[in-house]
């Protein structure tokens, strides 16, 4: 029978996977992507996407600078995207 520890490693090992798998196929979106918008949401799911590794990174470690870390990088992220979709849409970001 296996403990608590054992099934909290094989979950860790899944989302590990799931989020790599899906950083993949989003760098592939972003190749491939016809549309400029196509492009900048395969970004945003990047971002999302190496949140979750780092944040399963730092719960599989045990350390807590992997959240502070996580925090600054939802931060660079949000304001990259909302920076990207204005240019897109004004042709400038800053009024």
């Amino acid at each position: 029978m296996m403990s608590i520890e054992g099934f909290f490693d094989i979950a860790l090992i899944i989302a590990l996977v799931a989020l790599a798998t899906g950083q993949i196929l989003s760098m592939v979106r972003l190749v491939i992507g016809p549309t400029t918008g196509d492009r900048i949401l395969a970004l945003d799911t990047m971002v999302i996407n190496a949140l979750g590794l780092i944040i399963v990174l730092g719960i599989h470690q045990g350390v807590k600078v992997y959240f502070e870390v996580a925090l600054l990088v939802a931060m660079l992220g949000f304001v990259s995207t909302v920076a990207l979709a204005r240019f897109l849409l004004r042709g400038d970001i800053i009024e």
